[in-house]
């Protein structure tokens, strides 16, 4: 379970304060998958941080009791200076999981060749996102968070990340942000709209999408 306590973020400039939640209490239970919906500069990535544990509200709590993943796709926390392998022994070692497995899974999956033992900051940023995808299927999570992850690569290998991804949902539950509505209703069974620093839950995600058709018209 993901729990937030009368959290409130803001963020502020020389002339404005963001709000992104105004002292917000929700609960993303186990066995359920949530979409995060709201409209641009909403807030929405910058709430699945949050539950990430990668920026802290202003105030209030985020407790969880569930294995989270890295938000899909995301390979800002990969150290630059550090090989892809480096990096994938690094997160391996951190998260308790066999090595060498890990290793084996990632080169394979992420198909990067020789690139795989040169540094990161060398990589395309095409490159950083498959290797950082092949790692979040290399280590099983109770808890996918997926922040509109782009497609990398070709065809093929869209399709084996598709592929990847849903064999890991089998057993997982997912938090998603995604301006893709279709996307949202085949991998939710519920969903919150972000609207000016409110969490608005809906039960029936059908009913999220209309409320967020209306926000964007």
């Amino acid at each position: 379970m993901i729990r937030f306590h009368n959290v409130s973020k803001h963020f502020k400039t020389q002339s404005h304060k963001k709000i992104i939640l105004d002292r917000v209490s929700f609960e993303l239970e186990r066995g359920c998958s949530y979409g995060i919906l709201g409209v641009n500069g909403a807030g929405k990535s910058t709430t699945m941080r949050m539950i990430a544990g990668t920026i802290l509200p202003n105030s209030g709590r985020v407790s969880k009791s569930v294995r989270l993943s890295w938000p899909l796709g995301f390979s800002g926390g990969f150290n630059s200076l550090m090989t892809g392998k480096e990096n994938l022994n690094f997160v391996a070692r951190a998260y308790g999981e066999d090595v060498r497995r890990v290793s084996r899974f990632v080169e394979e999956f992420a198909e990067l060749g020789d690139y795989i033992n040169a540094p990161v900051r060398t990589y395309s940023s095409g490159m950083a996102a498959r290797l950082a995808f092949g790692l979040s299927m290399a280590i099983e999570f109770e808890c996918y968070l997926v922040d509109e992850v782009t497609a990398v690569g070709d065809a093929r290998f869209q399709q084996r990340c598709k592929d990847a991804f849903n064999s890991r949902r089998k057993n997982a539950d997912i938090i998603m942000i995604s301006h893709g509505m279709g996307t949202i209703k085949d991998y939710c069974d519920k969903a919150f709209l972000l609207v000016d620093g409110r969490m608005i839950y809906y039960e029936d995600v059908e009913q999220a999408i209309e409320a967020y058709y209306r926000l964007n018209r």
